[in-house]
């Protein structure tokens, strides 16, 4: 597509708190190119994962828009929202967030079934191959360790192709040697199939890795900053 994947314009956020107003997000704007990775930090409470969620149109702005591929999300209702997540948008959790009830597999399967795709399964087969667990893909999440679950939400996430990914701390719940792993990985996903990557983090190693870093503090941007993306070896996932 022509143009930034996303476009973040004026962004202001304010809810009610004790029958007064409390701005979390003041007049935020930035871009994220298409493939590109951004990385959001600050410290807790300076409104990330207001922000979050605001780009991926899971809450409305009190002021300012957001363009995700192309498409303003101000006029959109709840529905056309969601349609547009599921063709253009994944998401990595801190908490995983896999459906208990569903082997690895089927849960890297559910973003194509949703969507009425064919070939669900096999997809599933090759992302968790790709991601060191085709030997786990018949085991349920309580059978995984947390790095495990974490690289099976990767590969979901990856499932539909999307445009654009939101990672909200993804390695926050794991040690050191995991972390890392899992961090490796999703810079090799998004390099690969050309995917832009905007992650939530307050690991100053993670957002070193990005191609920009937006910091913020009280609601607003304090610095926004550009570098090369650092050329970094291929993950090698046992």
């Amino acid at each position: 597509m022509e143009g930034p994947v996303l476009s973040v314009r004026d962004l202001t956020k304010t809810f009610t708190s004790g029958g007064r107003p409390l701005t979390v997000l003041d007049g935020v704007s930035f871009d994220v190119a298409a493939g590109a990775t951004c990385a959001i930090v600050g410290p807790s409470g300076s409104g990330k994962t207001t922000l979050l969620g605001l780009a991926a149109g899971l809450d409305r702005p009190t002021r300012g828009t957001v363009r995700l591929v192309g498409t303003d999300l101000g006029p959109l209702d709840e529905d056309a929202r969601a349609a547009l997540r599921s063709r253009s948008v994944g998401f990595v959790f801190q908490g995983f967030r896999l459906l208990p009830t569903l082997t690895a597999a089927e849960n890297v399967a559910v973003p194509l079934e949703l969507r009425g795709e064919g070939g669900a399964a096999a997809t599933a087969r090759d992302l968790l191959d790709r991601v060191g667990l085709a030997n786990r893909a018949g085991h349920y999440p309580s059978q995984l360790s947390g790095g495990e679950q974490q690289r099976v939400a990767l590969a979901r996430a990856f499932a539909g192709r999307p445009a654009l990914l939101f990672a909200d701390e993804p390695t926050g719940n794991l040690d050191a040697e995991t972390g890392a792993r899992v961090e490796a990985l999703l810079f090799d996903l998004n390099r690969e199939a050309g995917t832009a990557l905007v992650v939530v983090t307050h690991d100053p190693e993670l957002a070193a890795r990005c191609e920009r870093t937006v910091s913020l503090r009280g609601g607003h941007v304090v610095e926004d900053t550009a570098r090369p993306a650092p050329d970094v070896r291929p993950a090698r996932v046992a």
